[in-house]
């Protein structure tokens, strides 16, 4: 590190992302464009260091970097909506996590039930009146002329 500020390489080994993220974030408005050295190199401020775990953070729980940009200029503005900061966007998140636990529960249990069934073929399954797999819940209401 600088007396200054960390370069391109110091800021990504210190928050262990890799140089070329820096710009990209930049380009999205996730990081604010660096202040250069008189020999040209880009100095980040050492909170970068911060703002750069959050965002890998964030991304793991879920969050767009779309939603991530909303929720780091909400945090800078200190006149911000109400349902603009984190825990808004955090209930909102939770809601679809939860959606999500709920489809991937119903298609664990399917799964289950077609290895339990013994399904090894699934057009001989699909045909079966024992297959587990919601062939009919698919296909109800859609109904297609046979091809002639």
């Amino acid at each position: 590190m600088t007396g200054s500020g960390l370069r391109s390489g110091e800021l990504a080994d210190a928050a262990g992302v890799n140089p070329q993220m820096l710009r990209y974030y930049e380009r999205r408005g996730l990081l604010a464009a660096p202040r250069r050295s008189p020999g040209g190199h880009r100095l980040y401020p050492s909170d970068t260091v911060t703002v750069l775990r959050v965002i890998k953070i964030a991304q793991r729980l879920g969050f767009t970097l779309r939603e991530v940009a909303d929720l780091l200029d909400a945090g800078r503005h200190r006149h911000r909506r109400p349902d603009s900061g984190l825990r808004a966007q955090a209930r909102e998140k939770l809601v679809e996590v939860e959606q999500k636990l709920a489809d991937l529960t119903v298609i664990r249990d399917t799964l289950r039930a077609a290895v339990s069934a013994g399904c090894d073929d699934l057009v001989t399954c699909a045909g079966s009146s024992s297959c587990p797999l919601p062939f009919a819940e698919l296909t109800e209401g859609r109904r297609e002329p046979c091809p002639e």
